[in-house]
């Protein structure tokens, strides 16, 4: 299963701890990591999956494949500018966000239109219109990635058949 992480480039420390986590839950579950490659929430994230071999995939806002983090494993140079924000969410079978600023909920927003399940760990608060948080709630980095594939696999991914 592909899981998508996206948050801050510029995260306070405990935000980082969480990515890293995760990107290890992720590695250690099999699945591969999908994020937007650069600093950050992301390094973090890929550092994470790649100490438990685990998968990565940076979706680069430039045209520069040597931009990425060096935890990721393979770069796509987009030249989208922050419009590579919508390929990441879609790349995505579910996507768990880490803190984040705008770029995160562009991300989020873009998850949710494509149908993706999106997982909140100490990031923004949605309103889908009716009230309710869209976003799946939870504390824990294990807990993260436990959810984006109980929800992918519920949402009918392919990929976790």
């Amino acid at each position: 299963m592909r899981i998508a992480v996206v948050g801050a480039r510029e995260p306070a420390p405990p935000a980082l701890a969480l990515a890293e986590a995760v990107g290890r839950e992720i590695g250690r579950g099999g699945h591969t990591l999908v994020c937007g490659g650069l600093g950050g929430v992301m390094e973090a994230a890929c550092r994470g999956a790649r100490a438990e071999r685990g998968h990565t995939i940076g979706i680069l806002p430039g045209d520069e494949a040597a931009a990425a983090n060096p935890y990721v494993e393979f770069a796509i140079p987009t030249g989208l500018g922050v419009a590579r924000n919508a390929l990441v969410a879609r790349a995505g079978d579910a996507m768990i966000a880490i803190d984040g600023s705008y770029g995160t909920l562009s991300e989020i927003a873009f998850a949710l239109q494509f149908g993706r399940p999106v997982v909140g760990l100490g990031t923004w608060t949605v309103d889908d219109g009716s009230g309710a948080d869209p976003l799946i709630r939870v504390d824990a980095p294990a807990a993260a990635v436990a959810a984006a594939v109980a929800a992918a696999a519920s949402n009918g991914s392919p990929r976790s058949r």
